[in-house]
């Protein structure tokens, strides 16, 4: 049996999610989270084998919480999932310990497909992802453009400072000073050519970084 924990900041995905999953009888649903923070929770307490991880989320979100739960529980799985198909961190999300990257819009075969491979030792990309990754090479651009240029932590502090977190949030959430914080969005506004919180959001709405609801 196969004890899978669904990490999204949306009953409603969840929902769906488990609707799915339950049609499988090798797998068992074990647990929900609607955050990052409460996933480290429920991953302590459930012990699941794989990890169904929202990327945006409230709080540390799925890069920082996937990172802590392959530092803490390394026998554990994760596969990322996202509402874009424009894959715009792969990289950090590999690099974090993420083995798989679906969009909410692929199918229940592909789903179920990722599930398999990860749990078998693979990598999965869905294909959708995939795609757009590979026109964008052929493009000459990066897929994750402007934002490949960004290092995990920045990216971390970018997705907290287009959520509405103050730098007293973001300090205590990723265990560094309001200093270091203020560094980093300093950072941003250099690298991406932004002068403002505001500028930052709107550019990661138009890439496909966060979504209308983020």
């Amino acid at each position: 049996m196969i004890r899978i924990l669904l990490v999204d900041d949306h009953e409603l995905v969840r929902t769906g999610f488990r609707g799915i999953l339950e049609g499988d009888p090798g797998i068992e649903v074990v647990g929900e989270a609607k955050s990052g923070e409460e996933a480290l929770q429920q991953v302590q307490k459930l012990k699941p084998d794989l990890v169904l991880m929202d990327i945006n989320m409230p709080g540390i979100g799925g890069i920082e919480a996937t990172r802590k739960i392959k530092r803490l529980h390394p026998g554990t799985n994760v596969i990322a999932v996202t509402i874009h198909s424009r894959a715009p961190f792969p990289e950090q999300l590999h690099e974090a310990g993420a083995m798989g990257y679906v969009s909410k819009a692929c199918s229940p075969d592909e789903l179920f497909e990722a599930i398999r491979t990860v749990l078998s030792g693979g990598a999965f990309i869905s294909s959708d992802v995939s795609r757009k990754m590979t026109l964008g090479m052929l493009a000459g651009t990066s897929p994750d453009a402007p934002f490949g240029k960004l290092s995990q932590r920045e990216m971390q502090v970018l997705l907290m400072i287009t959520q509405g977190s103050r730098t007293q949030d973001i300090s205590d959430s990723l265990c560094i000073s309001p200093k270091t914080v203020s560094t980093y969005r300093h950072r941003l506004f250099e690298k991406l050519n932004v002068r403002s919180d505001v500028e930052l959001t709107h550019l990661a709405l138009r890439h496909g970084l966060i979504g209308e609801t983020a």
